[in-house]
C-alpha cells in the first residue's frame, strides 16, 4: 500500500466526488475531513460509521480507512504534519498531540459538543472562501483557521479524556494517559504492575500518583476509558459484537456483556436500542 507525504506543514483542500479520493493510501499526516454535503459511510480502522452533511472526522497518521459515499459528496480536507502540532506554540494546551491521536479509537463524526458546530461551520466557510478568492496574507489566515479547527477538534476528543485532567497537567501523567489509550486494546498492557514497569514507578506509587492527578484510580479511569469507547462503537458504528468482543480483548460475548452490564445496568442489546431511539429523536 502506498504511503502519501506531504510536502508542506498545512494543506487545504476541495473535493467534489462521487467516489472516495482517498482510497487505497496510507498517509504520513493528520486530516480533517469535513463533510459539505453529501452522505455514505466512513470506515476508518475497520470501524465503520456513517456520515451526512456536517460531519467532522479525523485521521491520525497511518489510518486504515475508506470513504463509501452513497450520495455525490462534497469535502473539505484540512492536511497538517505532526511536526507542525509538535512546533506550533500552543498557549495552553501542552498535550494536543495526544489528544489528536486518540481519535485513532474513534470512529464517524467527532463533533460532540454542540456549540462548536456552528464554529466549524465558519471556519469551513472562510477556508473555502480563501480557496475561491485568494488573496494577500492568505497563507496567514489559512493558518489561523486550521488551527481553530485543530483546536476545536481537540476539545472534542478530550471528551474521552478524563473529566478532571486539565491540559497543563503533568507531562508524565499525560504519557500515561497517551499510553493507556494506545494499549486500551491489549489488556495485557493495561495491568498495573505493567504500566508501572513502563514508567519506572512502584505500582503504589502509580496509583497514589494517578489519582493525585486525575481524581480518580488509574483502574478506574481504563474502565471507564474502555466503556466510552464501546459506547461508542455501538452507537456510532455497524460492529458487530462479537467484532467488538475481539477488538478490545474480551474472552467472548458473554464476558463483553457482563463487564457492560456492570457498568450501565443493562445489557448491550438494550443499551444500544434505548440510546440509538434517543440519539435518533435528538
Amino acid at each position: 500500500m502506498k504511503r502519501e507525504n506531504i510536502d508542506q506543514l498545512v494543506k487545504v483542500e476541495y473535493h467534489n466526488a462521487e467516489s472516495c479520493p482517498l482510497k487505497g493510501n496510507l498517509f504520513s499526516f493528520f486530516q480533517i475531513i469535513y463533510v459539505i454535503s453529501g452522505k455514505g459511510s466512513f470506515t476508518i480502522n475497520n470501524n465503520i460509521a456513517s456520515y451526512s452533511t456536517g460531519s467532522l472526522i479525523l485521521l491520525t497518521p497511518d489510518d486504515h480507512h475508506h470513504l463509501e459515499i452513497e450520495d455525490k459528496t462534497e469535502l473539505l480536507l484540512v492536511k497538517f504534519s505532526e511536526r507542525y502540532i509538535k512546533d506550533y506554540k500552543w498557549n495552553t494546551i501542552n498535550s494536543i498531540g495526544c489528544l489528536l491521536y486518540g481519535a485513532s479509537y474513534l470512529s464517524g463524526c467527532i463533533l460532540q459538543n454542540k456549540p462548536d458546530v456552528v464554529l466549524v461551520d465558519s471556519v469551513v466557510t472562510s477556508l473555502l472562501h480563501g480557496l475561491n478568492h485568494p488573496d494577500i496574507y492568505q497563507e496567514e489566515l489559512t493558518l489561523h483557521y486550521v488551527n481553530a479547527l485543530i483546536v476545536i477538534a481537540a476539545r472534542n476528543i478530550s471528551k474521552m479524556r478524563a473529566e478532571s485532567v486539565g491540559s497543563n497537567t503533568d507531562k508524565r501523567i499525560l504519557d500515561i494517559i497517551n499510553y493507556i489509550q494506545g494499549n486500551i486494546h491489549d489488556p495485557a498492557l493495561l495491568k498495573v504492575a505493567v504500566i508501572a514497569r513502563e514508567f519506572g514507578l512502584s505500582e503504589t506509587y502509580l496509583g497514589s500518583y494517578f489519582k493525585n492527578h486525575c481524581g480518580e484510580t488509574i483502574t478506574h479511569y481504563i474502565l471507564n476509558y474502555k466503556l466510552r469507547l464501546i459506547e461508542h462503537r455501538l452507537l456510532f458504528s455497524d460492529m458487530r459484537i462479537n467484532e467488538i468482543v475481539t477488538e478490545f480483548g474480551f474472552s467472548d460475548e458473554s464476558h463483553l456483556n457482563k463487564f457492560f452490564k456492570k457498568q450501565h445496568k443493562v445489557s448491550l442489546t438494550e443499551f444500544k436500542k434505548t440510546k440509538g431511539i434517543s440519539k435518533a429523536i435528538v
